[in-house]
């Protein structure tokens, strides 16, 4: 008999691999789109030239003459690079610099060397100090920068014609954590004055104006929160405001309040300041306590891997996480430190067009979408700016998709498999290989790979059967219901 392997779409891997049964399990640079596996698409350098430090901001747009920009910055610098590719570096003079990771203030543990045992959780003494990220966003065709180091609230205004350096808005705020252009053409400074709960805000189009009088829009308010403002990002109608902990939002009223405030969320807080993307009519993030979503309402967003990701993350390095939506295939990118990295080497994305999870190993710092630039553009741990979903070369990386186990009804039969039917676009573009076990924990046997024939001869036994599908050759191919001839040997 031939046994279909219709497998849903998108990664299981909460609990243990037997709880994956007829799921995909591991993968690496692949997705599912439409009802069939594929590759990912490959990268190529965007930059002619590296970043001095780890980027953990970045953002592109387009000035009035429709020439097209990126801003990235790093713990120290701050980088502009136009269409053409040259990179130049922008920071504001006497900016303080940052730190690449996080520090733990207090050190490693307490008391003497050996108090506790290897592997026991440190106690909580003192906080973290997180890695330094930078907030960015365009005030009309100039950038605003804040560097979470620093506080300041820059601006820089064009031109590769002259060394320009970006340089401090006048008048505005002090010992601020981030930045937020509003749709009415306000910034708001967040943790304004080193206060971690305050927002102050500018005069509607006119930033250097923050003193509020009865003559203009510019003012500030103080959240009713225990976090710290840490981040905020524009969804249609409203300012969602993320602290560590918790989320408001803030509505325009206009004069004489101007903002309304109001916690929309607790127990949601961002992990890290650039751990949220905006989409349309909604935001969704990944907090310390899962992953949540916005669209009026904040809620939990429930995960097919959040097992694996928050037992596999560094949770020392979380400030490092960074989001990136991929629009062309409805897709949130979470880039974070697996738990045996200093450095985001890891990534777990959702596609909400499709309710679909997935996970891999990719070492990304920052990023953004298409849209200004043809591509998504990501920042490596090498300081390049990569450009994205074109060709399929993948600096030597595995792309593969693994099952979790495949078996006749309840498992207790052993099954004979003789042959496979594949079901590829272009038959011999992937190449299939089989774990077998006869017990969820018991040895376990490989067979293959196997480059597909149709049909292809395989000859193994087994109560279970984990599939894997692995890229033969730098193409766009296409897996869909591959087929298992089998016949039932008996139960033993």
């Amino acid at each position: 008999m031939y046994i279909p392997l219709k497998l849903p779409p998108g990664i299981y891997r909460n609990g243990t691999e037997y709880q994956a049964a007829g799921r995909w399990y591991d993968a690496n640079l692949v997705r599912w789109y439409e009802n069939t596996l594929r590759p990912m698409g490959g990268w190529r350098k965007r930059s002619a030239s590296q970043m001095t430090g780890m980027c953990r901001g970045f953002i592109t747009w387009r000035a009035n003459d429709a020439e097209r920009w990126i801003a990235a910055g790093t713990q120290s610098k701050l980088y502009a690079m136009n269409e053409a590719g040259t990179l130049k570096e922008i920071t504001p003079s006497g900016i303080t610099a940052g730190i690449a990771s996080a520090t733990i203030k207090t050190g490693y543990g307490y008391s003497t060397y050996g108090t506790y045992a290897y592997g026991v959780a440190r106690p909580d003494l003192g906080g973290l100090i997180p890695a330094t990220t930078w907030s960015l966003d365009t005030w009309g065709e100039y950038l605003v920068a804040c560097s979470s180091a620093d506080g300041k609230l820059y601006e820089w205004q064009l031109g590769f014609a002259t060394p320009t350096l970006a340089a401090a808005i006048t008048n505005a705020p002090t010992g601020n954590k981030a930045l937020l252009v509003t749709s009415e053409r306000i910034l708001f400074a967040l943790g304004a004055g080193g206060n971690p709960r305050k927002v102050q805000w500018c005069d509607q189009e006119d930033n250097t104006v923050w003193t509020p009088l009865a003559t203009n829009q510019a003012g500030d308010y103080e959240l009713a929160t225990v976090g710290t403002l840490i981040a905020g990002k524009r969804v249609k109608g409203v300012n969602l405001l993320f602290t560590d902990v918790d989320v408001h939002t803030a509505v325009y009223i206009g004069a004489p309040f101007v903002y309304g405030f109001e916690k929309a969320g607790s127990g949601c807080g961002l992990i890290s300041a650039q751990a949220v993307v905006a989409i349309d009519t909604a935001a969704i993030w990944m907090s310390k306590s899962g992953f949540w979503t916005y669209d009026g309402y904040v809620k939990p967003l429930p995960s097919d891997v959040s097992d694996y990701v928050f037992t596999n993350i560094n949770f020392n390095q979380a400030s490092k996480v960074y989001a990136v939506h991929n629009s062309q295939f409805g897709e949130i990118w979470w880039y974070y430190p697996s738990s045996s990295s200093n450095e985001n080497d890891s990534y777990v994305t959702y596609n909400y067009r499709e309710n679909h999870w997935n996970i891999g190993s990719l070492a990304r710092t920052a990023g953004t979408d298409a849209g200004v630039f043809t591509n998504p553009l990501l920042v490596s741990t090498d300081g390049y700016i990569y450009e994205h979903e074109v060709g399929f070369a993948y600096d030597s990386a595995s792309v593969y998709a693994e099952s979790g186990p495949v078996q006749l009804g309840n498992g207790d039969n052993l099954m004979s498999v003789r042959q496979v039917v594949p079901d590829e676009q272009t038959l011999g573009e992937a190449v299939v290989s089989f774990k077998t076990r006869n017990y969820p924990t018991g040895a376990q046997s490989t067979f293959g790979p196997y480059t597909a024939a149709n049909p292809t001869d395989v000859r193994f036994s087994a109560r279970q059967v984990n599939v894997k599908v692995t890229g033969a050759v730098l193409a766009d191919w296409r897996i869909g219901v591959m087929r298992l001839e089998a016949v039932t040997s008996g139960k033993r």
